[in-house]
């Protein structure tokens, strides 16, 4: 796909590069550069994000601007939501809740949530978030996982999904409703957090003290709960400055629900503590809209994802017209890879490319990252953030080696970074299978070429074997929606007598392609050359939709265990889609 490059001169944002920061130095040094802590070596999230921007003088600067989906738009001051965060924090400790106490938060994108996540914090108590989208079961199977003792939710919310066994729940204290009034046994939050004083001083955490809870799932068995600590906050800025360009007074949009890890990290912590003016937008995805705030909102930075990319793709560049976006200053892109037709896309329609990024719940922070100081290559990951090394590395007589340049293996980290997850809660046997020789073993199947960009292959359990050759799945995926017809691909393998297996393919049309045995000769066609014909698929299937989970993974593990008539595991966050 060749390199597109863009050097800083290009920009208006200013960089944070590898030069400054000295790439020997620790993700604690740098991260610690940006905070203030507390005294003793103390350290709260909540205090870095908001309280330590008024003290600084910086109180005025709006901090939060909400569009609501009826109510229009509301700005929101660091000063505003300092109080309401401190008046949040006060609410906890007036009924009887103290430091370490659990609190859930289940709702939309509204300025309440953010301000229980930071008086969480504020308080010394631990913040999980979960996606308002959910049915009744998984917000329960995860309140009982995570012990939770306070839930904050909304009234709909709380009588659809909540009410029937919250008494189930013997360590849930407290239950707050949104709004000026509440169900029987709940707290109206409105009037409560009004009779509450905003004078409150943030509990001194210790840098191991845990702050976030984010529940992941797994292919089988009960999602895990990751824990993560206040000291996490130290990557939280390093990364958000170094790999977002999130630089103090910029306007910056990220789409993804706070129900998500990136949506908490990235659509919370980073950029308040990197002092921008956040953008939240209650409504769900709609084209017009999400061109109209990019254009009246003059949004410099915007974090997005493959599956909201790949479906601007899909309406073509004409839907952009009439829109500016020469605000626009940087792009990047995060939960699963981005093809390297989306990136060339952004490049021609935006005048920027995407900038793809590697993390997960685990690392709690961006971990390989395309930055702004480096030549992009459509498809690949990037590069190691500062004070982070990766490597690829494959089981080598009961230990693991590290392997070169070119060679496929497991994507593996050296632990102790400070956003990495502490454990997993209830689980330390679970925990532990992630280390081996001094390694974080990440799961995912990647590349390392020899400029050191790192490249995805897939999941380890996605890999596809066929007579001998190791076939990544969003490899092929990729070559799938270069053809003009395609809008997304999801690639298997199922057993085949002589090969071991084959690859399968499942695709989604753009509008007006109808499906035909002629399509999708023409689709293998072009799979062919692309890929040879060892690793294009030999069937093609038409669907409406792929299985995706709420935050927009195509699930290919879904499909191949009812391609299999296999178990399939957890789809707690699975959106609904079409068998």
């Amino acid at each position: 796909m060749g390199i597109i490059g863009k050097t800083p001169e290009d920009c208006t944002v200013a960089c944070w590069r590898p030069a400054e920061l000295g790439e020997e130095r620790s993700a604690h040094d740098l991260g610690r550069e940006l905070l203030t802590g507390l005294p003793d070596d103390a350290i709260n999230i909540g205090f870095e994000a908001v309280d330590r921007h008024v003290e600084q003088g910086h109180g005025d600067q709006i901090a939060l601007i909400w569009l609501s989906k009826t109510e229009g738009r509301t700005a929101i001051s660091y000063r505003d939501l300092a109080d309401m965060s401190s008046r949040f924090a006060n609410l906890l400790y007036a009924h009887g809740l103290t430091k370490g106490a659990r609190v859930f938060v289940a709702m939309g994108r509204r300025p309440e949530l953010y301000a229980a996540a930071l008086g969480t914090l504020k308080a010394g108590m631990v913040f999980t978030p979960l996606f308002a989208a959910f049915g009744p079961e998984p917000i329960r199977t995860r309140m009982e996982i995570g012990d939770a003792n306070v839930l904050v939710t909304t009234k709909s919310l709380y009588k659809r999904k909540i009410a029937a066994w919250r008494k189930d729940i013997p360590s849930l204290q407290l239950v707050l409703i949104v709004g000026d009034d509440a169900p029987e046994g709940c707290l109206a939050l409105g009037p409560a957090l009004e009779d509450t004083s905003s004078d409150f001083q943030a509990i001194p955490t210790q840098p191991e003290d845990p702050a976030l809870i984010h529940f992941t799932s797994g292919t089988t068995g009960k999602p895990k709960g990751a824990v993560h600590v206040h000291e996490a906050v130290l990557y939280h800025a390093m990364s958000g400055r170094y790999a977002l360009e999130l630089q103090p007074g910029v306007t910056y949009w990220c789409t993804a629900d706070p129900g998500w890890v990136t949506g908490t990290t990235y659509g919370i912590i980073s950029p308040l503590v990197n002092r921008v003016t956040m953008i939240v937008d209650e409504a769900e995805f709609n084209l017009d809209r999400w061109y109209g705030i990019l254009q009246q909102e003059q949004v410099a930075i915007w974090y997005s994802a493959p599956t909201a990319i790949r479906m601007m793709m899909r309406a073509g560049k004409e839907a952009t017209e009439g829109f500016d976006f020469s605000a626009l200053q940087f792009l990047a892109s995060v939960g699963e890879p981005l093809n390297p037709e989306a990136v060339i896309w952004s490049n021609e329609v935006f005048g920027l490319p995407f900038h793809d990024n590697w993390w997960q719940t685990e690392t709690g922070g961006i971990m390989i990252a395309n930055t702004r100081a480096q030549d992009i290559k459509p498809g690949s990951m990037g590069k190691p953030m500062p004070g982070i090394h990766a490597g690829i590395v494959e089981k080598d007589n009961g230990g693991l080696r590290e392997m070169n340049d070119g060679e496929i293996g497991e994507l593996a980290l050296r632990p102790g970074w400070p956003s990495m997850m502490r454990t997993y809660l209830h689980e330390q046997a679970r925990y532990d299978k992630c280390f081996q020789d001094g390694w974080y073993l990440s799961g995912d199947l990647a590349m390392r070429d020899a400029d050191g960009y790192f490249w995805f292959v897939g999941r380890a359990d996605d890999l596809i074997k066929s007579s001998g050759h190791l076939i990544g799945p969003f490899e092929v995926e990729s070559a799938l929606i270069e053809h003009d017809s395609v809008a997304e691909a999801a690639a298997i393998g199922i057993p085949d007598e002589t090969a071991g297996e084959v690859v399968k393919a499942y695709v989604t049309l753009n509008p007006g392609q109808t499906p035909s045995e002629e399509l999708e000769r023409d689709i293998r066609g072009l799979a062919r050359k692309r890929l040879g014909a060892a690793v294009a698929p030999r069937e093609i299937v038409f669907r409406e939709s792929l299985p995706k989970t709420r935050s927009g993974k195509i699930m290919r593990r879904l499909l191949k265990a009812r391609e299999l008539g296999l178990p399939e595991g957890d789809i707690s966050t699975l959106e609904v889609d079409e068998k």
